[in-house]
This record gives structure tokens, C-alpha cells and sequence, in this order.
């Protein structure tokens, strides 16, 4: 066992049981998989893609490029961010991985989050920058693809500072923090995406962030030598982390090769763990590790050479070659972002060139290594070998590409780096080649004699990290970004305890149910109150256009298929809207306020559609009319009071106006004022009873609602939601835009003919000459009474001429609405049927599972065909 006897942040109280490649182990609690095999003396872990090399720990973290394991549905991990569980089962991969035939169990989801500021990377720049930002007060997010926050903190005897940090974040109500949570995309506007390893599967977080600090650290890059792939090679800094941060000694006796000052203290920590340091082999010295000796089972000796001459080498036996080349800034989110990149001579590494807007870099990747101890370093890269070949000197360990495969690329006439790329994939791995890009580039301009600065790099492309695609296709989790609307009125809705429904963007009271009643006993009294006394309903949420211009009358000539010549100053009339193939797109009330001025509601849900489709006319076709259009739907609030005793209720509102069926008949306008309130009175049905809307600005909604309220007490006034209009609504015949028609329904087809001028033109006019929209088999509008009364048709439900039809059964139509109605004493529906103004008094049949309905046809109108109760 190569488990130190102390030391580490591991819990040794907490003892693990795991397997690898079939054979049992023991670790503890906070270990990685790589701290655990070493801890193991399991040395080699994997073996290579194209030459089957065996292959050990590398590093200790996302950048390992050897250590590739299979654990249960995961085919390629990194055991350095394997975090260790009792009962763990991996399989070190010798190639590629294999896919699962077995559904993956996993849950994944996705969280999109806002924030003003995002900290990517939890060391010590990244919590310093989140200290900070948590101080504005602003919703701060810090990420950390590790599980513990504190970056090389964790092994370097910051404990204080980092508790003492993490608990003033952990305290702030607006600081979010996500470990295990790696950013792998930064795109446009501030959006970055994060990959989270959660148990049992993941969760994809999608930040959109007003700035974003990226404290992303270094990453060590490794020198190149002959056979510089064994078991038993580390990153320096690596080799650090697994003594101090998991209390194992990675090897027994240890050289150490470098070429800048960031290995003085590993060999200090080496040694303090035990481990015998045999040399430190320096380039700035004039030394180097030219080859290595080794078996299937890692290393065993390294050979010594001088960079001067010609000198004998020397070989000392060893088990540990800890390797810095020296440190590259991990920028690629920031040049995700478009951020561009600068060669540093002194620091043999690229910069940041310049900033970004809303981004920071601060932090190592900024090029600032003191953190490191680079100290001084002498820019090398590559390690000339005997002068026979290069095919053992790797450049890019997980994609087995070697120095000798990059000569052979110049050799065919490349120069460009991404050219380099793409002939031998370096950087194409799974590691996205984040210990080998640099060195590629050194090589090329190595053979090209250019400096490196003016080789480049490689571009840098999302993922960062290998996305599994069941994070890609989890559910969604947390509110949807679009806009919650709700009217003025909504206070009332909530402390009245509505029950509300998503209508467009809406929040619209379904129904008011009372102690314990079910939806159908709360919209069976509500409808009874509209039908018997008087009920009210915020029918605020109906689309408003304002209609302004000397062309406006022609311009509305042209938009709905009736005729607004003949409307006085003061009236309404209801309008239908066709799109150009003569199929219904819209309805409402057109309001004629003053001589140029106009104004058409829609339904909730079709506004903006409307508003876009009168605008696209204007400016597309008929840029000559003289008319504006002004969408003003949040600013009115539209109270609808309605039934037979909302005459009384509105004269008690407006005792100086007349509102007798003579002096304010149907269709007309008046203004008033009701305790201070300026409303604008509208006779208007929905319903098919006496009713009046009543509009005032939205600021006075609230307030009228509530001077309604205590106007109609005395007559037992009801609220009702939108369940009950549907059935009020359905029981009169009236149609809703969506619900009866779904894009193949002309006005004819809704026995609507009264409604299509034939004296001037409008939009879809033509298409109602056409052949296929004058057949008289198509679909139309009918009513539909079940044969047994107490049986309710799904909407929706497919309608057949015989009840016992072979299947496939052809279908005859469709039913569009059905309600239960507390007026007609039982069930009725609305049906777009096959030739259905021929077939009134005949049955059709609905199969449902495992059973029929009969209904017969009937005229869609249930309820006062004479509109009695309407101009009552």
C-alpha cells in the first residue's frame, strides 16, 4: 500500500470498498478513483488507443489524459474526477469505450439561472472575486468542477482563509455555489453553460450572467522525451496534490524534471512524505530526461543527458518521474468568447490579448503564476532522443500522436497549426488536448523556424469537457422564462382564491371555488348566477389594438371580411379576420371611438399574432394608408358584469347615465364616472346575456373591480373565471378563434356566412371562391346533444357515422368544446362535422376506450336563438 499513514483530506473514519478491473480495493472516503489505485499500487490504468501502450495517472484533475475508466453507463471518465463510492465497480479502458446496451437509469434536467456576476473556478482568485462580488448585493454564482472548493488550497495549508471564505459566502442569501459544477461554453451575450455531476445522474445549467469573472487557473504541461508515456510519469504538480490533498505517495523513489522554479516545493513534499528524491533534473542546468526504462508495469529508470554536448547519459532506477514544462493560463472559455490570445516570452505561455466586455480574467489565467511558483523558467519543449526517431516522444498521450507524426505532417507541405490538427488529431481527444496544445505549436514552429507567437494556437471550441447527451435531453426545471402576465385585478383573483389557468402568457382565474367545492359544482353555480342574477369576470386579458388615421375605416375594410363604413362614432361592431387562404384567423370587437380613431380586441392569446399580421399588411402592402396602430392591451382593465340584473348593478355604479335598453341599446358606447373613476361602458355579450363591459385605465382596475363588487352585493353578484365563459359562451353558439377553428375553418364552414361582405374587398376574399372551399361535404360548425344527458364528450373526440365500424374507422369530424351545463340541465358539445347542416337530427358516434357515445346533431345555438335575453 502506498497510503501515507497521515495527511490528506481524505476521512479515514469513513473506510470504501471498490473494484477495478475485477479485483477488490479498499480506500476511504474523499478519495478520487487515480488517488485510490495509486493508494492501491495500481499503476497502470489503461492502456493506449492506437499503439496499446500501458498507460498510469497522468494528473489530478480535468485534464488527464490516460487514466480513462468505464464506470456503469459511463464509458470514458477521467479517474482523477471519479469521486469515490462504497461498492464502485470501474474498468480501465484499452481503446475506446464501449456503449451500454442497457437503457441508462440516470436523471438528468436542466436549470437556466440568471445572476449579476459568475466566478468560474473556486481557487483562491475565484472566491476572492466572489467575496467581492457578494458585497454589492448583486445574485452572484461561483462554479467549481471540483467537490470542495479551494482549487490547490486544499493541499497547500490554506485551511483558515478558505473556511473562514467559504463560510462568509455560504452566509450571503444571493451567493449560489456549484461544486462539481464544470463551465464547458461560453456563447454570446454572457451565456455559459455548466455540466454539474450529481448522483445519479447530472444537471445542465444554462447561466446568463451580467459579467462574468473567469478565475480558471493553470494548467501543467508536461516536457517531451523519448518514452515519456510510461506508468509512473506525472505532472509535477500532480504528484504534489496526490501526497498532500489524499495522503498517497505515488512512487517510491522519484526524479523530478523541469524547467522552471514551480518544483522546488514538490520536492520538499516528496520527501516529507517519505519518498526518495534521486535527482532533480533541470534544463536550465544544461540537463535533461532523454528516455526512460521501463516494463508493462510503468517506469523503472530514466536516462540522464547533458543539452551541451555529447556527454554520457546516466540512468538512475526510479518508479516516479514528476515532469513541469511550465504552466499554460486555461483561457478556453475565454477564447470561446472571442477573447484573442498573445505568446509571452517570459512566461512561455499565451495571454489574454486585451479584455472583453463584462468579462474578467483574474487569477493564474491571467498569466499571473506567481501562485505556482514558476518563478524563472527556460521556455523547452521538446527533448531530442537518439536521432533514430521520434515515434516514442507524445505529444498528445490520450490521442497517441508523437513528434514524429507532426514531422510527418510538415512533411506533406503544412504550416498551419489547425492544418497540423486536423492530419494527426492532436486535441481532438477527450481532453480536448489540454496537456498537448502548446507543445504542438512549439513543435511546428520549431520545424518551421518561426517563433511560437507567430504559429498561434489552435481554436478553442466547446465542450470544454466531454457533455454526456442525457444531460443534453433532461428535463426542464424551475420557471419557464416566459413573462408571467397577470391584470390589475389579480390581487383580488389570489386573496378570493381563484384557481387560474395559463391562457397566452395569462394568468386567468379558471373558476372561484367556494369551502369544498370541485371545479364542476364552483362552474355549474357560477354559470347559474350569470344566467339568473348577475356575475362579473376580468375579461382584462382580451388583445387591444389602437386604431389610429384619416385611412383607418378603409384600413379595417380591407383586414376583417364585414364592412365598418356604416359604424357611428360610438358603436361597436363584431369583426372576423380570415389570412389569405380565406381560413378564419381571428375575431373581436371593433369600437369606433372617434372620427379617426378606432380600436379591435382579439382574444388573449391572439394579440400579438394580430398586431403582427395588421403591421405586415401596412408596411408590406398598403404603406399608402394613413394609420397607425398602437398595441394597448395593458392599459386597459375590462370588467364584464353580466346577467339579467347587471342593468342594476350598473345603474348603481352610474346613477346620472341612462342605461335603459332604449337609451343604451346593444353594441353601443357611453363614457361615465364612477367615484372618481373615468370608465368607458361598452353593451357587449359574451355570454348571450345582458352585459356590460366596463373599461377604465389599468391603474384604476383594481378599484373599479372592487366598487363593482359592492355595487352588486345586494343582488348576490358572483365572479366567475374562464370555465364558465366557455360554457356561457358555448351554450349561445359563439365561437373561439382556436378552439372551433384550427386553420382549415373558413366563416362559411362556421355557418358565419352573415359575416363576409360580398361588396367590398378583404383580406381571403379570393380564397373563398376557390373549388375546395365551396364543397359541401367539408366540416361544419354543429351542436351535438349526447343521447344520455349525463355523459360528457372528451374535446377532441373523434366522431363516426356508425357505431360499430370496421377499423380503420373513417371519421366524420371532430368534437371542438363540450361542457356540462347547469342551464340545459345536462351535457352538450360543439362539433365540426362532415356536411354538418345536413345531417341536423341524426346521430353520430364517439368511440372512446372501450365504449361508444351517441349524440345527435342539433344547430350549434342551445340557448335563447332569438337573443331575448341578450337585448333585454
Amino acid at each position: 500500500m502506498s497510503r501515507l499513514a497521515s495527511g490528506g483530506r481524505i476521512d479515514r473514519a469513513r473506510p470504501i470498498r471498490f473494484s477495478f478491473n475485477g479485483s477488490p480495493y479498499r480506500a476511504y472516503h474523499g478519495d478520487t478513483l487515480a488517488s485510490a489505485l495509486l493508494a492501491n499500487d495500481v499503476r497502470v490504468i489503461a492502456h493506449s488507443v492506437t499503439y496499446e501502450r500501458p498507460r498510469g495517472v497522468f494528473s489530478a484533475g480535468v485534464e488527464e489524459p490516460n487514466a480513462l475508466v468505464h464506470v456503469g453507463h459511463d464509458t470514458m471518465l477521467r479517474a482523477t474526477q471519479v469521486e469515490l463510492f462504497d461498492g464502485l465497480e470501474a474498468i480501465g479502458l484499452n481503446g475506446l469505450g464501449r456503449l451500454s446496451a442497457e437503457p441508462d437509469a440516470g436523471r438528468y434536467d436542466k436549470v437556466y439561472a440568471h445572476c449579476e456576476v459568475l466566478v468560474v473556478g473556486g481557487g483562491r482568485a475565484g472566491i476572492t472575486a466572489a467575496l467581492d462580488a457578494s458585497q454589492t448585493g448583486g445574485r452572484v454564482i461561483l462554479v467549481d468542477e471540483q467537490a470542495e472548493l479551494g482549487g490547490r488550497l486544499l493541499g497547500a495549508g490554506w485551511s483558515d482563509w478558505l473556511d473562514a471564505s467559504l463560510a462568509t459566502l455560504h452566509s450571503q442569501p444571493d451567493v449560489r455555489l456549484l461544486t462539481r459544477a464544470t463551465a464547458f461554453g461560453h456563447y454570446e451575450q454572457n451565456l455559459v453553460l455548466v455540466a454539474q455531476r450529481r448522483p445519479g445522474g447530472g444537471r445542465l445549467w444554462q447561466v446568463r450572467a451580467k459579467r462574468i469573472v473567469l478565475a480558471t487557473g493553470a494548467h501543467e504541461r508536461p516536457l517531451l522525451f523519448a518514452n515519456n508515456d510510461r506508468p509512473g510519469v506525472m505532472l509535477a504538480g500532480a504528484a504534489r496534490t496526490y501526497v498532500n490533498r489524499y495522503g498517497v505517495a505515488p512512487g517510491t523513489r522519484a526524479v523530478i524534471f523541469t524547467n522552471n522554479d514551480s518544483t522546488n516545493l514538490v520536492a520538499a513534499d516528496l520527501k516529507s512524505a517519505g519518498i526518495s528524491v534521486e535527482a532533480i533534473v533541470d534544463v536550465r542546468a544544461g540537463e535533461a530526461v532523454v528516455d526512460t526504462g521501463g516494463d508493462e508495469e510503468g517506469l523503472r529508470s530514466v536516462l540522464i543527458g547533458s543539452l551541451r554536448g555529447p556527454d554520457a547519459t546516466r540512468e538512475i532506477e526510479c518508479d516516479l518521474l514528476c515532469v513541469s514544462g511550465g504552466f499554460n493560463p486555461t483561457l478556453h472559455l475565454f477564447s470561446q468568447a472571442q477573447g484573442r490570445l498573445r505568446y509571452d516570452q517570459g512566461l512561455a505561455c499565451f495571454v489574454p490579448d486585451g479584455a472583453l466586455p463584462n468579462v474578467d480574467v483574474v487569477g493564474a489565467a491571467t498569466g499571473d503564476l506567481g501562485g505556482r511558483g514558476q518563478g524563472t523558467i527556460m521556455p523547452y519543449w521538446v527533448v531530442p532522443g537518439d536521432g533514430r526517431d521520434w515515434s516514442t516522444h507524445f505529444v498528445d498521450l490520450e490521442r497517441d500522436v508523437t513528434v514524429a507524426d507532426v514531422r510527418r505532417a510538415l512533411s506533406t507541405g503544412m504550416q498551419s497549426v489547425e492544418h497540423v490538427k486536423r492530419f494527426t488529431s492532436i486535441g481532438t481527444g477527450s481532453d480536448q488536448g489540454k496537456t498537448a496544445g502548446i507543445n504542438e505549436t512549439a513543435i511546428v514552429a520549431t520545424q518551421l523556424g518561426q517563433p511560437v507567437d507567430a504559429v498561434g494556437v489552435t481554436t478553442f471550441r466547446p465542450p470544454y469537457v466531454p457533455v454526456l447527451f442525457g444531460l443534453m435531453a433532461g428535463r426542464n426545471r424551475g420557471d419557464l422564462f416566459d413573462p408571467i402576465r397577470v391584470t390589475a385585478i389579480h390581487p383580488w383573483h389570489v386573496g378570493h382564491g381563484a384557481v387560474f389557468e395559463n391562457v397566452g402568457q395569462w394568468k386567468r382565474p379558471w373558476y372561484f371555488p367556494r369551502h369544498d367545492e370541485d371545479t364542476e359544482a364552483a362552474v355549474l353555480r357560477e354559470c347559474h348566477a350569470a344566467r339568473e342574477g348577475v356575475a362579473v369576470m376580468d375579461a382584462s386579458t382580451l388583445g387591444k389594438i389602437d386604431i389610429q388615421g384619416p385611412d383607418a375605416v378603409e384600413f379595417l375594410n380591407r383586414m376583417y371580411t364585414n364592412a365598418f363604413d356604416t359604424l357611428k362614432v360610438g358603436s361597436c361592431r363584431y369583426g372576423l379576420m380570415c389570412k389569405a387562404d380565406g381560413m378564419v384567423f381571428d375575431d373581436g370587437v371593433v369600437m369606433h371611438l372617434r372620427p379617426d380613431h378606432w380600436l379591435a380586441t382579439t382574444t388573449t392569446g391572439g394579440a400579438a399574432a394580430v398586431l403582427d399580421w395588421m403591421e405586415e399588411w401596412l408596411q408590406t402592402e398598403w404603406p399608402d394608408l394613413r394609420v397607425r396602430l398602437t398595441s394597448v392591451t395593458d392599459q386597459w382593465s375590462d370588467v364584464a358584469v353580466v346577467g339579467p340584473r347587471s342593468r342594476e348593478v350598473v345603474s348603481a355604479l352610474f346613477p346620472k347615465l341612462a342605461i335603459d335598453a332604449q337609451s343604451f341599446p346593444f353594441m353601443a358606447i357611453r363614457e361615465g364616472e364612477t367615484a372618481g373613476i373615468p370608465v368607458r361602458l361598452h353593451r357587449i355579450t359574451f355570454s348571450g346575456e345582458l352585459a356590460y363591459e366596463l373599461w377604465t385605465p389599468s391603474w384604476y382596475g383594481l378599484k373599479l373591480w372592487e366598487a363593482v363588487m359592492v355595487a352588486g352585493e345586494p343582488f348576490g353578484i358572483t365572479p366567475y373565471g374562464t370555465e364558465t365563459m366557455h360554457v356561457l359562451r358555448a351554450e349561445k353558439g359563439y365561437i373561439i378563434c382556436g378552439q372551433e377553428t384550427d386553420g382549415t375553418v373558413t366563416p362559411q364552414d362556421l355557418g358565419m356566412s352573415w359575416i363576409v361582405s360580398k361588396k367590398k374587398p378583404f383580406i381571403g376574399q379570393r380564397s373563398h371562391r376557390r373549388s375546395d372551399t365551396a364543397r359541401t361535404d367539408r366540416k361544419h360548425l354543429v351542436g351535438l346533444l349526447p343521447v344520455d344527458g349525463n355523459q360528457l364528450l372528451p374535446e377532441g373526440a373523434q366522431l363516426a357515422q356508425q357505431p360499430d365500424a370496421v377499423v380503420p374507422v373513417k371519421m366524420a369530424g371532430h368534437v371542438t368544446s363540450s361542457y356540462r351545463s347547469a342551464t340545459l340541465g345536462r351535457t352538450f358539445a360543439l362539433a365540426m362535422l362532415q356536411g354538418g347542416r345536413e345531417r341536423l337530427g341524426s346521430t353520430v358516434h364517439a368511440p372512446l376506450n372501450g365504449h361508444v357515445v351517441a349524440a345527435i346533431v342539433t344547430e350549434p345555438i342551445f340557448y335563447d336563438k332569438e337573443n331575448t335575453r341578450r337585448d333585454s
